[in-house]
């Protein structure tokens, strides 16, 4: 058994979807996975969808002994239908994380916009759904993404829906390095 085996003492994992039209689904995951690692903990984060890095990745680098980041998506937005290329690399993300599931090396994976990606058709709430089961209650799973499947919600042991009352986007404020991207 690892050395972050002997960090978890909190027994089964649990799933936890952040879901909602509001801001802050991944930086909660995030906000997770910083709190796993403190606590000495493994990491596997997942993107779908997004296929660039944004600057939260630089501070994770820091901690690649303990957090494993990898994207399954291009470097640009899915505008109406998906493309085969998103189809396929959403596809390969899945089977990487049921891997990753089945690992026992992690004690923590967040699927970032996997519930976006079942909205767009990237892959069915069944796939992720049988991606989930396969690995029973011996980690802590994470989903995030708007347009959470009702299905996925009810698996779930844990869902905060992230509600937009005022957002400046609205005013025209773009992103901004280190804020949102």
């Amino acid at each position: 058994m690892s050395d972050h085996r002997n960090a978890k003492s909190w027994g089964r994992g649990y799933v936890q979807v952040y879901t909602g039209k509001g801001k802050g689904k991944t930086t909660a995951a995030l906000g997770l996975t910083l709190r796993a690692v403190g606590a000495g903990l493994k990491v596997f984060f997942a993107q779908f969808i997004k296929g660039k890095f944004s600057s939260e990745f630089s501070a994770i680098e820091r901690y690649a002994d303990q957090i494993t980041v990898k994207q399954y998506g291009r470097s640009c937005f899915i505008r109406g239908k998906p493309v085969e290329a998103d189809i396929a690399a959403a596809g390969e993300g899945l089977q990487d994380i049921r891997k990753v599931l089945q690992s026992d090396r992690y004690d923590l994976v967040v699927l970032d916009e996997a519930c976006l990606a079942v909205h767009l058709g990237l892959f069915s709430a069944d796939d992720l759904l049988g991606v989930i089961d396969a690995a029973g209650d011996r980690v802590e799973i994470v989903i995030t993404g708007r347009n959470a499947p009702r299905r996925i919600l009810d698996r779930a042991d844990l869902v905060t829906e992230m509600t937009e009352i005022k957002h400046y986007h609205h005013r025209g404020v773009r992103a901004r390095k280190g804020i949102e991207e």
